[in-house]
């Protein structure tokens, strides 16, 4: 067994905060009216029932963004029929914003402990750009990024994970993989990846155990 260990995390949602969490700087940055955006996610069903929806498996994550994007693209006089357009357009310009505070931390935290550190993201730079990824606090601490963007390969597929340990040259049972979707955590249970299933309303407690689990 080798004495260096990783944490793999899962960008949306894991590294940054939520685009449920960040209303206030999308309206800001659109120029929308402040409470224009209701819709609250996992943070409050009762606002959300396409959220629900999606939990319930009848619509896919997917239907629920592009259903957004359009949404949000109508309120500023545009026509947004993608995922990125409302991704870039509501936080490119301070990516220092989106960090999530408790990542922050967990990275430091591990870099400092000696740990390696890896991003395996299914859309990186297809919806924050590379620009975004290039100015984002904290992304020269990471020894791998896998972006599905470019290999192509997408959580659950085993190939994804197979190809972030070859990258990081670690055994899996040395690293821990987080993510907040469901699916992409039976992924890592399905090729033997110690996991945790972040809680984006719990984020420190989520971070605490992937850290624990590392021995920190």
């Amino acid at each position: 067994m080798t004495s260096e260990r990783a944490l793999i995390l899962d960008f949306g949602g894991v590294v940054t905060r939520t685009l449920f969490e960040t209303h206030e700087i999308t309206e800001r940055t659109l120029g929308l009216p402040q409470g224009s955006l209701t819709w609250l996610g996992p943070f409050d069903t009762v606002t959300d029932p396409l959220w629900v929806a999606m939990q319930n498996r009848e619509i896919t994550e997917r239907d629920y963004w592009l259903t957004r994007a359009a949404e949000i693209g109508r309120m500023v006089g545009e026509n947004w029929s993608d995922m990125q357009t409302f991704v870039r357009r509501a936080r490119g310009a301070e990516p220092e914003l989106v960090l999530r505070p408790e990542a922050r931390d967990a990275i430091l935290r591990a870099k400092e402990a000696g740990l390696k550190l890896a991003i395996l993201s299914n859309e990186l730079d297809l919806f924050y750009g590379a620009e975004f990824r290039k100015r984002f606090p904290l992304i020269d601490l990471f020894d791998v990024i896998v972006d599905a963007t470019y290999t192509k390969i997408l959580k659950p597929d085993p190939r994804a994970y197979e190809q972030v340990l070859s990258e990081l040259g670690l055994p899996r049972e040395a690293c821990v993989f987080v993510d907040d979707q469901k699916k992409n955590i039976e992924g890592a249970e399905a090729v033997g990846l110690p996991h945790v299933h972040f809680d984006v309303t719990r984020p420190a407690e989520s971070y605490a155990r992937a850290l624990a689990m590392l021995g920190l």
